[in-house]
Order: C-alpha cells, then sequence, then structure tokens
C-alpha cells in the first residue's frame, strides 16, 4: 500500500552497534520523530539484494536504530568499520542516496552530520555539531573532509540545525554560512536510560568521551593527581585512539596515578546509568564543545558536573555545574576537591541538575524539527 510521500528521510549511515556522540544524538532523534513523517534510512541488507522490492511499501525493519517504515541501506557504513566504513559512506551518500531520495518522491534529507549529497540537486537539512577539526586541526587523512567537503555541505543545506546558539555563532563567523539558513536546536536525552537511582556516590571522577586532543585529559590528569584525596580515582570511558591513548597512559604513570585510573573502551546503557549514579562528579574540561552531552546526562542523573569555561558548556549547564578555566589544572582540581570535601554540593546537584536536564526534551526538539521540514516541505 503507498503511503503519503514522507517530509524526508533520515540518514542513518552513521548508526552503528556500539553508539557514541553523533551516534547516540543520531539514535534518539529519530525515536522521537513520527516514523511515517521521516522514514530512518536504516542499515541492514543492501536495498539493491532486492531490486523488485516496492520502494514505496513499508520495508521491514533491520539493524541497528530499525524502526517500523525503515529503509534498509547497507550496515558497512558506520564508524564501527574505521576508515574504510568513513570511505563507504561517503561514496554511498554521493552515489546510491539520490537514487534512494528519488524513489520515495525527492522528499528532504535530514542528516544527524553534515553529511549529504552534493551534486545531484538533493535538498537537504544537516545537523552541525561542532567545527572542532577546523579549530583544532589534526594531520589525518579526514583533514581535507572537515577543510573541505563539511563545509561545503553546510553553505548548500536548505538549513543547517546547530545543537547550540556557541556552534550557530561558529558557523556563521568562521564558515560564513548565513544565519538565515541557521536554527539552533536543543538537544536531549532519554528520561527512562538517564534517571536518578539515588544510589550512594562512590569517590571516583568520570570523564566521558573519546581520547582527542581538545577533550584535555592530560591537564584532567595533572588536575587529578593534585588530589590529596588517596581514596579517589579517575574513570575514563571512551574510545581510545592509537596517537593520544598511549601518551595519556604515560603520564598517568609519571604522575604516580596510573593504579587509580581506570580506562574502559565504552559502556553499554546500563552501564552508563550506573557510572553516572555512582560518580562524585562527570569532568568535562574541553577546550571546546559544540553542547557537550555528558554534562546534560550527568546532570539528568543528578551528579555533579564539573565543566570548562568553553564553548557551549555553560550555555547547556547554565547554574548547574561548576565551570573551570580549562587550561589550569588547579582549577580542575580545586572543583573536584570540592566534590569530595563538600557533601551539600552533591545535594544541590542531586536536587538541581534534572530539573536543568529537563529543559532537553528530544520530544520538543523532534516537534520543532518536523514543523521545519513542513514548512520547507
Amino acid at each position: 500500500m503507498n503511503r503519503r510521500r514522507p517530509l524526508a528521510l533520515f540518514n542513518g549511515s552513521y548508526l552503528g552497534p556500539r553508539p557514541t556522540g553523533i551516534g547516540v544524538v543520531a539514535r534518539d532523534l529519530v525515536a522521537a520523530l513520527d516514523p511515517d513523517q521521516v522514514p530512518l534510512l536504516a542499515p541492514g541488507p543492501d536495498p539493491s539484494a532486492n531490486p523488485s522490492a516496492d520502494p514505496q511499501g513499508p520495508d521491514q525493519p533491520s539493524g541497528p536504530g530499525a524502526r517500523p517504515h525503515s529503509i534498509p541501506i547497507p550496515a558497512n557504513l558506520s564508524p564501527a568499520h574505521g576508515s574504510k566504513g568513513h570511505l563507504r559512506r561517503l561514496l554511498w551518500t554521493q552515489n546510491q542516496l539520490p537514487t534512494i531520495l528519488r524513489q520515495h518522491g525527492k522528499p528532504l534529507l535530514l542528516s544527524p552530520l553534515p553529511e549529504a549529497p552534493l551534486l545531484r540537486g538533493v535538498r537537504s537539512v544537516v545537523l552541525a555539531h561542532d567545527l572542532l577539526p577546523l579549530r583544532f586541526p589534526q594531520p589525518t587523512p579526514l583533514l581535507a573532509y572537515h577543510l573541505i567537503y563539511v563545509p561545503l555541505v553546510l553553505h548548500r543545506a536548505v538549513r543547517v540545525l546547530c545543537n547550540s546558539e556557541a556552534t550557530a555563532r561558529e558557523v556563521h563567523g568562521r564558515l560564513r554560512v548565513p544565519s538565515r539558513r541557521l536554527v539552533p536546536i536543543r538537544l536531549g536525552f532519554d528520561p527512562g536510560d538517564l534517571r536518578p537511582l539515588n544510589l550512594e556516590r562512590e569517590p571516583f571522577f568520570l570523564v566521558l568521551g573519546r581520547h582527542d586532543p581538545h577533550k584535555n585529559l592530560a591537564r584532567v590528569l595533572r588536575a587529578f593527581s593534585q588530589l590529596r584525596q588517596p581514596e579517589a580515582r579517575l574513570h575514563l570511558v571512551g574510545p581510545p585512539d592509537r596517537r593520544y591513548t598511549p601518551r595519556l597512559q604515560a603520564l598517568a604513570s609519571e604522575l604516580g596515578i596510573a593504579q587509580r585510573c581506570q580506562w574502559t573502551s565504552w559502556a553499554s546503557d546500563g552501564e552508563r546509568l550506573q557510572l553516572l549514579n555512582r560518580c562524585r562528579a562527570l569532568v568535562i574540561a574541553s577546550l571546546w564543545e559544540g553542547f557537550g552531552l555528558p554534562a546534560l546526562e550527568a546532570m539528568a542523573c543528578g551528579a555533579p558536573v564539573i565543566a570548562a569555561r568553553a564553548g557551549a558548556l555553560p550555555e547547556v549547564v547554565g547554574d548547574g555545574a561548576q565551570l573551570v578555566d580549562p587550561y589550569r589544572p588547579e582549577s580542575i582540581a580545586a572543583a573536584m576537591a570540592t566534590c569530595l570535601r563538600e557533601p551539600p554540593v552533591l545535594a544541590q546537584a542531586a536536587r538541581e541538575g534534572p530539573l536543568r536536564a529537563a529543559g532537553f526534551n528530544w520530544r520538543h526538539t523532534a516537534a520543532e524539527i518536523t514543523n521545519l521540514l513542513q514548512e520547507l516541505h
């Protein structure tokens, strides 16, 4: 049975089995959108495997994030497949994605990251998370992707959703994308996955995220080494990077804190919930964040937050965090010591954090995006 032409197709090519960062945002955002109006391009069997299938028909969902009315796409495009997956995703985006859009009546493309076809007349709405690779350039094979491809996508999109006012200002100021095409939105969280459990908080500090230089983990390690409480521990959860992780672990050894540091490559939703409810505080001392999703997740669980006074972090946490100078380890250490020594800090976070986090709601965000898609449609 044919359905009405959708408003947009949601680009799920980034979705993988162990989402972090953009993958988490993509998964949670598409879950809040109406699948009839915004079907998901879901990683699963290659659509070309069944060329006789009716592209307007109700495809069976499969793969990460699949849901009713999902449209299957190849399952090997996500970051889980490394650099080869990245290259395959870019080629698929330019070559196969325009055909899928034509088969479904040429709706808009809604992409949770700045990736879209460039040469096929596709009308796209893309989500910009930050311009960190331009702010902190690294000599990697992806440098051209960030310097050339991403700016082209942002300039050609009919609207650019920005995850914060800070990101919108940077996209306009650094890339000169017209302000009229920039739409700041709020990210959200799933209250079912992230909520207070009223557990006793233990003397460990939690860091969530990759080991990239802008995450400022070397200064976090130096700050932690200044604490005089031998029972304190530091738990770093995030995918390792062979360029940076060995140096950070070597620094922990030099500082004499290696035995008090725990490195975990990934945590499931359930494990993340436990960590955020047991940690003494979340530390997000980045040199810049386009949003800072871990800070929101920590507030949702009532955890104290130690956040850098940089990028969108003050915008996200408001008065619900201890703001620190990310360039001064002693500033980070002082906030850590406060969380260890002053119980009222824990009580205040437990009381005020969930209230602050409640203002970031995926349903509200999805409604705003749907209204925008209807206007553009």
